[in-house]
């Protein structure tokens, strides 16, 4: 079993020594890096790299939870891509470790809240555009191309 570390930080002025520092601490062989790369993103080069280091029985280990994923959904598919694998994951400020029946256990309670968010969202959303259409509102955008426009473009398509 091998610790590999992810550190991150979002822009250029911020500095990765106190990610880095508690990685080595807590006994990673190998750190990944992203510098100036906003979470948000999902082109990260160091993650990416990292992902695709790790073997069946490694640990990923992250400073903090954020460093890993932009949203909830994101990180849960991390993980979820991880525990496929056979690869846990370690964040050391929030003391979770997938490893652990504790940590998969709080890791899969955070996963069922970030679950029930989007549920929640999702129903939101469908109960506003049936309020809408009850209204008489279409969603979506509003043609760009008249009947009138269309015709006329039929025709000088047709003449070549």
């Amino acid at each position: 079993m091998a610790l590999i570390g992810y550190a991150r930080v979002s822009t250029l002025d911020q500095d990765l020594a106190l990610q880095i520092d508690a990685l080595h601490q807590a006994g990673c062989a190998r750190i990944f890096e992203d510098c100036g790369v906003s979470g948000a993103k999902t082109e990260r080069p160091g993650l990416t790299a990292a992902l695709g280091y790790v073997r069946d029985g490694d640990v990923l280990v992250v400073w903090k939870l954020d460093r890993l994923g932009r949203s909830m959904a994101h990180l849960i598919e991390t993980v979820t891509g991880l525990e496929t694998r056979s690869v846990g994951l370690r964040s050391l400020t929030e003391a979770i470790d997938t490893t652990t029946p504790g940590g998969r256990l709080i890791f899969h309670v955070f996963g069922a809240l970030g679950q029930f968010e989007r549920d929640l969202i999702r129903e939101r959303t469908r109960a506003g555009l049936s309020a809408a259409a009850a209204r008489g509102r279409k969603g979506g955008r509003k043609p760009v191309v008249t009947a009138d426009k269309l015709k006329r473009a039929q025709g000088l398509m047709a003449r070549g």
